[in-house]
C-alpha cells in the first residue's frame, strides 16, 4: 500500500526549509506542505509553555490539510513540546533532537560531543539527556548561539559579522576538544561552511535536518506509508508573515526560481 498524502513540517521560521530540501533529495517523491511561523520567531527566547502552545497550533494548521506525517523541523520546539504534541495528536510525528542525537553518538569517535541550539533548547537539557541514554560514556557540551537566527533569517550567511560570531559561539567547543558538533537548530546548515572552517575539517557536523527526514523515510518505508514513485509530488507553503521574504528565502535554500514558489500568509492565531 501506498500514501500519497503530503509530510507536514513546521519551524519557527524559515530554518525549517532545510528540511524541506532534504526531503526534496532523499523523498523524492513525497508531497509537502510548510508552515513557517515567522511572525512570532524566535521560539528559542520563549517560555516553555508558549512554545508548545505555538507548537499546538501549527499542527492544527497542518492536520487541516490532512497530512500523513509531521516533522517538527524547529529544535526549540522539538526539545520542549514533542511529548506535548504527540500526546494530544494522533498520527507519527518526528523531532530533529531525537535524531540528531543518534546521528551524534553514531558520529562521534571520542565520545566528546557539542551542542550549538537555541537559548530554550539548551535549558530543556534534551540533547544531553538523550545522548546520555544512548551512550552513557559520552560528554556533552553545549553552547546556546541566540544570534544564529536572526543572522539567517536576515541572510547573512557569509558575511564577516557572521564569521565573528561563529568564532565567539564555537570557541567554547573547540577549548573542550569536541570531535562532533549537532547543529541543534534547523537554521544552523545555513552556517556549515563558516562552523566547519572554525572547527577544523575533521570535526563532524550534524545536520539535525537530514537526521530527521532520514528517519522519517525509513518510518514511511517500513509502515508502505510512502508515496507511490510515480506520483508527482506538490509543494506548498505558508507563513505568519510577509510572503515576499518567505518566499525569497525559500529560493535561495532550495535553488529555486521564486516566481514558481507558492506561498501564503496564514493567521496562525485561528487554530
Amino acid at each position: 500500500m501506498a500514501d500519497n498524502r503530503k509530510i507536514g513540517v513546521f519551524d519557527s521560521g524559515l530554518g525549517g526549509l532545510t528540511a524541506v530540501r532534504e526531503i526534496k533529495k532523499y523523498l523524492p517523491h513525497e508531497s509537502i506542505v510548510y508552515f513557517g511561523d515567522t511572525a512570532r520567531l524566535p521560539y528559542g527566547s520563549k517560555s516553555k509553555q508558549r512554545i508548545v502552545e505555538f507548537s499546538k497550533q501549527n499542527m492544527r494548521f497542518l492536520l487541516t490539510h490532512d497530512v500523513k506525517a509531521v516533522i517538527i523541523a524547529c529544535g526549540t520546539a522539538s526539545s520542549n513540546a514533542v511529548d506535548e504534541v504527540r500526546a494530544e495528536f494522533d498520527l507519527p510525528i518526528f523531532g530533529v533532537v531525537r535524531a540528531g542525537a543518534r546521528e551524534a553518538v553514531k558520529q562521534s569517535r571520542t565520545g566528546r560531543i557539542g551542542v550549538a541550539a537555541t537559548a530554550a533548547t539548551i535549558r530543556s537539557g534534551a540533547f544531553k539527556r538523550l545522548i546520555g541514554q544512548m551512550d552513557d560514556k559520552a560528554e556533552v557540551f553545549s553552547v546556546a548561539c541566540p544570534l544564529f537566527v536572526p543572522l539567517v533569517e536576515s541572510g547573512w550567511w557569509q558575511d564577516d559579522i557572521t564569521r565573528q560570531v561563529v568564532k565567539r559561539y564555537m570557541d567554547p567547543l573547540k577549548q573542550k576538544g569536541v570531535d562532533t558538533v549537532i547543529m541543534g537548530c534547523t537554521h544552523y546548515p545555513m552556517l556549515r561552511p563558516l562552523i566547519q572552517e572554525e572547527m577544523g575539517p575533521d570535526v563532524k557536523l550534524i545536520n539535525v535536518s537530514k537526521a530527521a527526514v532520514l528517519e522519517t523515510g525509513d518510518f514511511l518505508d517500513r509502515h508502505q506509508m510512502q508515496a507511490e514513485e510515480s506520483s508527482r509530488p506538490s509543494y506548498e507553503f505558508y507563513t505568519s508573515d510577509s510572503i515576499d521574504d518567505f518566499k525569497e528565502f525559500c529560493s535561495q535554500v532550495l535553488e529555486e526560481d521564486s516566481s514558481r514558489i507558492h506561498a501564503e500568509k496564514i493567521d496562525i492565531e485561528k487554530y
